[in-house]
């Protein structure tokens, strides 16, 4: 995982437009996209391919399809994100990406990740056309795109009616209204597909970053990349009176090559009295 080197993307919906500028930049690595290759049969967000296995193997067997397909490669590159309530607040909506690269040889893989509650992610049953134009309007269409799919006791049937890539409004209204005709009603929903939202794709751009910032840290006894923090202890000890708190005390830092670990005492020397339990309980 070189300056030089040249890495494959398994991507089939322009996701390299985002990830191959970064990792050229900071890590000096070309990026390819190879031809023919299907991601989709790991799993769409269209729902007309249901994704069987965590957004983490999904990635892994987007690599492995990509080193099938083009024998002559020693890295590869897949990315995968995944969408669900916040863990804390559940009323929001959060979207996780992960970025791998994966070296052939050796199985070595690094991951970058990024989490954010900034996502369109959302959808709606409507009963007619000027409520599913006015949820399409609330996201950001045309320049997010949404996917019309048919019901079926009230979930989405993607195996009844399935439009995607609908381009302009009027499109839209078709598709809506041609469902509502066939079933009574529509699941609107926002296309999270790649190419076809703007705000996945900037995740996804500050999961490379994690990436790039996770190669270019390496281990300071194999040399290996991916030395980043792994853990936090808390117990960073109140100013005044040396109760040990909630605060971080250190970081522990650790190869995932060689398990060579170091703790690292954070550089404040004590907790703000506002966190202790004793002195603010």
């Amino acid at each position: 995982m070189c300056a030089g080197e040249r890495a494959i993307f398994a991507t089939m919906h322009g996701k390299e437009r985002v990830v191959a500028p970064l990792v050229r930049r900071f890590l000096g690595m070309a990026v390819a996209v190879p031809a023919g290759l299907d991601t989709d049969r790991f799993g769409t967000f269209a729902r007309d391919v249901p994704r069987l296995s965590s957004a983490l193997d999904a990635a892994r067997q987007k690599v492995a399809a990509a080193f099938a397909i083009d024998p002559g490669a020693s890295l590869a590159l897949a990315s995968e994100g995944s969408f669900g309530p916040h863990p804390h607040f559940p009323f929001l909506a959060i979207d996780r990406e992960i970025v791998v690269l994966a070296d052939r040889a050796s199985g070595f893989e690094l991951v970058g990740q990024h989490a954010t509650a900034s996502t369109n992610y959302s959808h709606r049953i409507v009963q007619n056309v000027s409520a599913g134009l006015a949820f399409a309007a609330g996201i950001g269409f045309p320049g997010h795109g949404v996917v019309v799919i048919a019901v079926r006791d009230g979930q989405p049937a993607p195996d009844m009616a399935l439009t995607k890539d609908v381009a302009d409004h009027v499109a839209l209204g078709e598709a809506i209204a041609d469902i509502i005709r066939r079933c009574g009603a529509a699941f609107v929903e926002t296309d999270m597909r790649a190419h076809r939202n703007p705000q996945r794709m900037r995740a996804m751009a500050r999961a490379t970053t994690d990436l790039i910032r996770r190669a270019r840290s390496r281990c300071p006894s194999c040399a290996a990349p991916g030395y980043v923090v792994s853990e936090r202890t808390a117990g960073l000890a109140c100013a005044d009176c040396g109760v040990p708190t909630l605060a971080i005390r250190a970081e522990i830092r650790t190869c995932i090559r060689c398990d060579h670990r170091v703790e690292q005492a954070v550089t404040a020397a004590a907790a703000d009295p506002r966190y202790c339990p004793c002195c603010n309980p």
